[in-house]
């Protein structure tokens, strides 16, 4: 099943007509356009002027393995964060485009690209047009950095680095070229951002800490290489758990951060959901603040994915995680506990508090439309519903494992009444 829907995918990439691309806003579009369009023109002029060599072409498998190797390595939720993926890639595009001729460098991006297009399944921040502007852009200013080192006078630079004052002053050449490089490719990509989401603020995009780390990192690994490789190509392959270590202490707070969240919905996982919030019912019972806990399951779930299938089915689940959050406050706790299943923490909310705060849920999940095929309409839409039940914090029932026992027996009979019902139970009384 998974693989046919993977080809399906592929076949319905050759419908110029149904590209996303033409979903852009015209400048965007022209933008987006434009810079794979001249890509393409200088690989053919470069390729032209090229004289191919068996020697060259075996380096340039060498630092391609080595790159295709990182990228097979970098986790995915790497993909996943707002703006810009720094998954160090180009450190392997410098020392192609420093110590090979600049075909090189305008061709490696494409298979780097494409396995990680292929990585991340077409998902979210794999988006087909989105990994053919980043190759392009690449292509672009990095064919563009090796043609500036070419321009450097020997004494400077020269093909290969030599001692002594040489050597500062090519390393410098290699500096100057990465930064031409890197921060062009980059100033390329940040355009697209801007014009895709004109309210992006880059200063906190590009500004932050962990961002000007990443820049740094990435940028100080790319010349390292190249001069190492510089010394002797096989080297290269030293280089990769170098490039691997230095990307995972990067991504330490971000890998982090994934360890608490459910990569489908985006909510906290199961246990991180469980020891929040036993750490907040704990803190309810000390000071006396009234809570509840209330466990939502998507109404004939299994039937979505029987009749559309998973990936719809995983499109609606995620329709209702984005109703979970834009319905409760922004001090609650959601958390995905099963398939279909959610689990929500409703701290300071008495009884009729909560049941108010289920009710608008459930009202508001009814109310949403999920389109099968964003590019056409008349493939039909998929209408949700969901059954809720609730618990609240009293006397008797002072421990996690009470609520939840408490809000399945309402989610139970919220269900065998009909569905698409809220019901609470609490220690004291049962409200419907």
């Amino acid at each position: 099943m998974e693989a046919s829907s993977v080809t399906r995918r592929l076949f319905g990439y050759a419908i110029v007509r149904d590209w996303a691309w033409w979903q852009l806003r015209p400048v965007l579009r022209a933008y987006v356009g434009a810079v794979p369009v001249a890509a393409l023109a200088m690989i053919a002029y470069a390729m032209s002027q090229t004289i191919w060599a068996s020697a060259d072409l075996l380096k340039f498998l060498l630092l391609l393995g080595c790159g295709m190797v990182s990228v097979a390595a970098t986790p995915r939720v790497a993909y996943l964060k707002a703006g810009m993926a720094r998954d160090f890639l180009t450190a392997w595009v410098l020392p192609v485009a420093i110590l090979l001729p600049p075909i090189y460098a305008m061709l490696a991006p494409i298979p780097l690209q494409v396995l990680t297009l292929w990585r991340v399944h077409f998902e979210t921040r794999g988006v087909v047009y989105r990994r053919v502007f980043t190759a392009a852009a690449i292509s672009l200013t990095y064919g563009a950095a090796s043609l500036m080192f070419r321009a450097f006078p020997v004494s400077f630079a020269g093909g290969a680095i030599g001692a002594g004052s040489h050597a500062l002053t090519w390393v410098l050449a290699v500096a100057l070229c990465e930064i031409v490089g890197g921060r062009g490719h980059h100033f390329l990509i940040v355009g697209a951002i801007k014009l895709t989401d004109p309210s992006v603020r880059l200063a906190e995009l590009e500004l932050d800490r962990e961002a000007l780390q990443a820049d740094f990192a990435e940028f100080d690994l790319s010349v390292l290489i190249t001069v190492v490789i510089a010394v002797n190509p096989v080297l290269a392959v030293a280089a990769v758990p170098t490039v691997l270590l230095a990307r995972r202490f990067i991504m330490h707070e971000q890998l982090l951060a994934a360890a608490r969240i459910d990569t489908k919905t985006g909510l906290l996982n199961a246990s991180t959901w469980e020891r929040e919030a036993e750490a907040e019912i704990a803190r309810a019972v000390r000071m006396h603040i009234p809570l509840a806990v209330a466990l939502v399951d998507i109404d004939h779930f299994k039937m979505v994915n029987d009749t559309y299938g998973h990936l719809i089915g995983d499109k609606a689940l995620r329709a209702v995680t984005d109703g979970l959050r834009s319905q409760l406050r922004g001090y609650d706790l959601a958390g995905r506990f099963g398939g279909e299943e959610f689990a929500v923490l409703l701290p300071q909310a008495r009884e009729q508090d909560a049941l108010n705060v289920a009710e608008r849920l459930r009202g508001h999940i009814a109310g949403l439309s999920v389109p099968v095929d964003d590019r056409d309409e008349s493939a039909g839409f998929v209408t949700l519903t969901i059954s809720v039940g609730v618990a609240s914090l009293d006397g008797e029932s002072r421990e996690l494992t009470d609520l939840l026992a408490a809000a399945d027996a309402a989610l139970y009979h919220a269900k065998e009444t009909g569905r698409n019902r809220t019901y609470m139970i609490s220690a004291s009384s049962q409200t419907a």
